[in-house]
Order: C-alpha cells, then sequence, then structure tokens
C-alpha cells in the first residue's frame, strides 16, 4: 500500500498554525477552528492516543500514558495476539490480549463501559479511528518510518521508539514530513527527560571542562543469541494469533522463524541494527546535544565477534571524527559495546572505576564521567564549584511523554522531536553502516547523504521496500 491521502481521513480541521508558543490568552479569545487544524487540541481536552506495537517496550509506553489524566488510549494495532516476554527484560506478557487487558482494567475503574479498539493492521485502524489525535509507535525498527510516515499523512501527532529509523534516508523522509505537517513529534529516547542526563548537557554547555578533546560511550549490550551463524534455516509453527507477513512490513517475504521474534529481531540487519541502534540514541544524545555536534567527518566501527551481511556482531569498538563547531574544536568519539570499556585516563582517581554503561568526556580543564540515572561526577572535584555557578539553558521537563502531550496541546515543542531526533538518529545509524560495511571507513557527504567513494552503502543507506509498502 502506498502512502496516500485518503479524504475519508482526514481531519475536519485547518490547517496547523506553525507557531505552536500561543499565548494562554490566546486559547480563550480565538476559537478552536482557528488555532488548529489537523492537530490542534485545546488544553483543556483529552488527546486520544492509539499505539501500534504493544510488545514489551510498547506496553511500557501505554504505561506511562496511562498516568496522564489528560490522555485516553483509545485503540491499539499489532499483528500479536500475544508473546511471553518472560525471559526477556520485559518479564511479562505483551500483545494484543494482554495489553487490551491492562488498558481497559485502567480506564474502566474510571468508565465502566470504556471499550478498547484493537486492529492487527494500524492502517485499518486509521482509516476507522478517525478521532484519533496522536499514534505513539513501538514497533521493532525497520517499521518505524513507515508507521510514523503514513500516521502523519493522517495528521496525526507521532511518538516513535528510538532510533527514529531503520537507515538514513528514511529519517531525513520522516524529518521532512514533520516540518511539512507542523505536527508534535518526539522520539522515544527516554533518557533524554531525565534530571541526570540533562544536568551533563549543561555541564558540557558551562565550559567548565574546557575545550572537548575526547569523548567515549559504551554500553555492555550484545547479541541475543550468540550462536547465530547466518540466518536461521527452516521455518517455525506460527504463534497462534501472528500475522507474520504484517509483523515483515517492508521486508522481503521468508518463512517464519522463531528466532526472529519476539526481541530477538534486534540480532538482525533487516530488522534491527545491533546494540549500535539500540543504544546509540541514548548514550551519543549528551554530546550531540551538549556539543551541538554535525554531521561526522568520519565513521569507522569494527565488529568484535562474529557477524556478517545478514546478523550483527557481538559488540564493537570504533570511531566518529567531528569537526570542529564554533569555539569547539575537533572532537574524536569512541564507542564500545559488548562488554568493551575505554581506558581508565590518568586524570581520575584511582578508587574510581567506570561503570558498565556509560560515557566520559575529557576537556582540557577536567574530565566528566555520566553513569545512566546518575549526577554526572566532575574531576578534580574543584569543577562543581564552578559548575555550581552556571546558569541553565534548558527548558525544565515534566517527562518524556508528558512535553509530547503538551505540544500536542499547544505547548512548546518536544525537546527529542524529530528535527532533532533525525540529527541524533543519523549519527548513530552511520556506526551501523560501517559495521554492515565490515568496518569500512565512512567519508561522509551529509549534503548529497552519500558514503564518498562506496557506492556498496547505498543500498543500507535507502534499503530497498517491498510492495505494497512504499514510502512516499
Amino acid at each position: 500500500m502506498k502512502i496516500s491521502k485518503n479524504p475519508t481521513a482526514q481531519s475536519d480541521r485547518r490547517k496547523f498554525l506553525k507557531n505552536l508558543a500561543l499565548s494562554a490568552t490566546a486559547f480563550t479569545i480565538v476559537p478552536r477552528h482557528a488555532l488548529g487544524g489537523p492537530g490542534y487540541i485545546a488544553p483543556s481536552d483529552k488527546v486520544t492516543i492509539a499505539v501500534v506495537g504493544v510488545g514489551g517496550r510498547g506496553k511500557q509506553n501505554a504505561s506511562e500514558l496511562m498516568k496522564l489524566s489528560d490522555v485516553q488510549i483509545t485503540a491499539i494495532a499489532d499483528p500479536a495476539e500475544y508473546w511471553d516476554l518472560g525471559r526477556f527484560y520485559y518479564k511479562s506478557l505483551a500483545g494484543r490480549g494482554p495489553v487490551k487487558d491492562m488498558i481497559e482494567e485502567h480506564y474502566q475503574a474510571i468508565s465502566p463501559n470504556f471499550k478498547l479498539a484493537e486492529y492487527d493492521d494500524f492502517r485499518e485502524m486509521l482509516e476507522k479511528e478517525q478521532a484519533l489525535d496522536a499514534v505513539l509507535c513501538a514497533t521493532p525498527d525497520h517499521a518505524h518510518a513507515y508507521v510514523s510516515l503514513v500516521a502523519m499523512d493522517h495528521d496525526k501527532h507521532v511518538y516513535c521508539e528510538k532510533p527514529l529509523t531503520h537507515n538514513i534516508w528514511e529519517a531525513r523522509e520522516v524529518g521532512r514530513v514533520s516540518r511539512e505537517k507542523g505536527l508534535a513529534t518526539q522520539m522515544g529516547n527516554q533518557l533524554h527527560s531525565t534530571a541526570e542526563l540533562r544536568q551533563a548537557v549543561e555541564v558540557l554547555r558551562s565550559g567548565v571542562l574546557g575545550k572537548i578533546k575526547e569523548v567515549h560511550a559504551w554500553v555492555g549490550a550484545s547479541r541475543w543469541t550468540d550462536s547465530l551463524r547466518g540466518l536461521p534455516q527452516g521455518s517455525s509453527t506460527l504463534p497462534v494469533g501472528f500475522n507474520w507477513d504484517l509483523w515483515l512490513g517492508p521486508r522481503s517475504q521468508r518463512e517464519f522463524n522463531e528466532v526472529y521474534a519476539p526481541v530477538t529481531w534486534r540480532d538482525f540487519w533487516d530488522f534491527g541494527c545491533g546494540a549500535m541502534g539500540d543504544f546509540g540514541c541514548h548514550e551519543l544524545d549528551i554530546p550531540t546535544w551538549g556539543l551541538d555536534l554535525p554531521a561526522p567527518e568520519t565513521v569507522e566501527l569494527f565488529p568484535a565477534g562474529y557477524s556478517d551481511k545478514d546478523i550483527a556482531p557481538h559488540g564493537e569498538i570504533g570511531y566518529f571524527q567531528f569537526p570542529a563547531v564554533g569555539k569547539q574544536g575537533p572532537i574524536k568519539l569512541t564507542w564500545y559495546a559488548g562488554g568493551l570499556r575505554p581506558p581508565q585516563p590518568e586524570q581520575l582517581p584511582k578508587d574510581v572505576t567506570l561503570p558498565n554503561r556509560g560515557s566520559m568526556y575529557i576537556g582540557e580543564k577536567g574530565i566528566m564521567v555520566y553513569r545512566v540515572r546518575r549526577e554526572p561526577e566532575l574531576y578534580p572535584s574543584s569543577l562543581n564549584d564552578k559548575f555550581a555557578k552556571h546558569k541553565p539553558t534548558l527548558a525544565a521537563t515534566n517527562g518524556h511523554h508528558r512535553d509530547w502531550v503538551d505540544a500536542i496541546k499547544g505547548g512548546s515543542a518536544a525537546s527529542s522531536n524529530f528535527e532533532y531526533a533525525v540529527r541524533l538518529t543519523e549519527i548513530t545509524l552511520l556506526g551501523v553502516l560501517s559495521l554492515r560495511l565490515g568496518g569500512k571507513r565512512i567519508y561522509w557527504d551529509a549534503e548529497s547523504m552519500k558514503a564518498k567513494g562506496l557506492p556498496e552503502a547505498d543500498p543500507f543507506i535507502n534499503e530497498p521496500i517491498r510492495q505494497g509498502w512504499e514510502m512516499i
């Protein structure tokens, strides 16, 4: 199915005003039809949201949305009726059945007659649930762009899990459409809205570390299926209520094998992006945001352990080289995954150990160590007094989902909106691109969206799409 306009699915509201920062007075004196268009929601109204993809992460997102009193989840869509995720980090049951039960139980405590609309195909949902205001996408990575583009084509505000897309062309296209539509968007890198990460960004912006010379970012994550040596052979019995063809979406047809889903799809380049794609939009968020990183000049990531054209490696180590920006000189960023970590700098006290996951920033005047959900540590400790004098530059956040809903209702844009998310995702996906090319160094031409002298990179920058799932 091509993404195309459907008059029956369009809101009867007029075009959305580009400037969302409307005053409170304006809301009381300007008629609703004049204020907003495809996506305007009055501050007093409930925002109706559909969740597309209700596996483990989709279920967690639904739980967060249910905490917001001015939000109501009215529909869900997923090709799977049921998943037992007990052996994965979600430690729960998911899929349409369990998530529908969870949502209905929550809202029926307030409205006993509440019923949730349930679909396997989100496109049918968008055709029928015309009163929807917004869509939250928590599908596997390979469907992120398609779901986001179709939803925006129906004038729905969109929250999409990280990475924003599966390839760089998709990221650019999602960014283009979101700008044209003027809808409220947010990427689901939820650490972005934590106080600790934002404090680390403020440290970088304060200049107390001096010019940053090196950045190191690392995660302990590895491949889910250690024994993989190529694609799985043969087929498995389809789970009851699972539409495999629909789950494949833009990807080529193949037999179902239980190694593909759930969760373990991250091991396969066709569906996921390995550890780099899974965590890059978290761990690279601080340097991208705090140092206002542009596109890198070169990227070179080396796979650790077995990998091939179909499956991601067990780990990786590699380098991003960013050009000078303003007063900040060139920056070398080193990425590690699969248990690899940077060496201990001599400037760190000997009793300081680096965490299994985190990032480190080496400047002319000192070092910052960031541990997830912990306040950043500054060395030497005298830098803390200097940072205390810094005037914050970031607006306060009320939470990752709350900020998106507030943007839908006419507030400021969420801070990980698609304009920012495209840049962070592209940096992340350039690391994935180098890995998919077996560790080749990429000289990136951002303007032309080309890896210079590497025509073999083109099919990964803009991947083939199965007929019927074209993205226009």
